[in-house]
């Protein structure tokens, strides 16, 4: 039961993490280094920084409670600095545990 919630939680988590950081890689550093502003920068910074910090405090959270994220713990860390790897990693891990 618990467990459930918590994999729910850390999808949603690593939706909104994934998603600001695809905002801040093609919508607010070209904005910043085009238009010379850095405020969308400033703005989605903070946010996306939470959420990273999130998604690897459940990534580890989560390795000790599962054998199949264990399995894919390394794949789970990358899929965070890489642009769509969180989705990637939600469509193909996290749908079926």
């Amino acid at each position: 039961m618990l467990f459930d919630f918590m994999i729910k939680l850390f999808r949603i988590i690593a939706f909104l993490e994934g998603l600001s950081y695809l905002l801040l890689l093609f919508i607010a550093m070209p904005i910043k280094y085009i238009h010379e502003d850095a405020f969308y920068v400033k703005l989605l910074g903070m946010p996306h920084g939470i959420l990273f910090l999130l998604y690897i405090v459940f990534i580890f959270f989560l390795r000790f409670s599962n054998g199949r994220i264990k399995l894919h713990f390394f794949k789970c860390i990358i899929a965070s600095v890489v642009p769509f790897g969180t989705l990637y990693l939600d469509r193909k891990l996290f749908r079926h545990i």
